[in-house]
């Protein structure tokens, strides 16, 4: 929903977090393929890791399609839930992303984050982050009723920052962040540290892709995320 009147004045920029900004994805991956395995699902693990990203039930429809889905999803999210959560109190931050959005902060930019995550993982994404000073904002599973690559996560962080898309920028590292920010009508920012492939993230929208938070950092004045006024 765009802002109307003088928010449309503001600026967001507006961040994915698993493998975007903490170095989650492959844990991820892992977490799923033994609740898959449990479950008595033979899943690659290359195909689980392009579904990362997803919510819960739609990632286990991606992978096992929509009958599977209907029966087992709930069981397979708990699962996923449970493996996932001994990895909390090892969560780490990918190089420079705590610098990252501080310097954006301080550009005057709104920091607002558009997440799956919701809950004790979204408390220890945070943890990891170690960057609430510069969060304005956050768009969690628990805001939104339907998660990427529908736009609303991305839609419901630029009206948490009263910011017009055509004034805000999306960072994520997966196909479905891509799309999402695509659908919601802000510029994408693709990075590579959540392993999936620069054509790929292009292909789904991006308009700049970067190797990650450090890199895209070093070059920022160049980027969309560059001053604006």
């Amino acid at each position: 929903m765009p802002p109307s009147g003088d928010q449309g004045a503001a600026r967001a920029a507006v961040f994915d977090v698993d493998g975007t900004l903490v170095d989650t994805n492959y844990l991820h991956v892992a977490a799923w393929w033994e609740a898959l395995r449990q479950a008595g699902h033979d899943v690659p693990s290359q195909a689980i890791h392009r579904a990362v990203g997803l919510g819960s039930s739609d990632l286990v429809e991606h992978l096992l399609g929509v009958e599977r889905a209907r029966e087992e999803a709930e069981a397979l999210g708990a699962a996923h839930k449970t493996l996932y959560g001994q990895y909390f109190g090892r969560l780490t931050a990918l190089p420079d992303a705590g610098r990252l959005l501080r310097r954006l902060a301080e550009d005057g930019w709104k920091v607002v984050l558009a997440t799956s995550a919701g809950g004790q993982e979204l408390s220890a994404l945070r943890t990891a982050l170690d960057a609430d000073d510069a969060i304005s904002g956050m768009a969690s599973a628990d805001d939104v009723s339907d998660g990427k690559p529908a736009p609303e996560p991305v839609e419901q962080a630029l009206e948490q920052a009263g910011a017009a898309p055509e004034r805000s920028v999306f960072v994520g590292d997966t196909v479905w962040d891509m799309q999402a920010g695509s659908r919601a009508g802000v510029t994408c920012v693709g990075l590579l540290c959540g392993g999936i492939p620069r054509e790929d993230l292009e292909k789904a929208g991006a308009d700049v892709v970067y190797d990650g938070p450090e890199a895209l950092l070093a070059s920022l004045a160049r980027s969309p995320l560059g001053n604006r006024d």
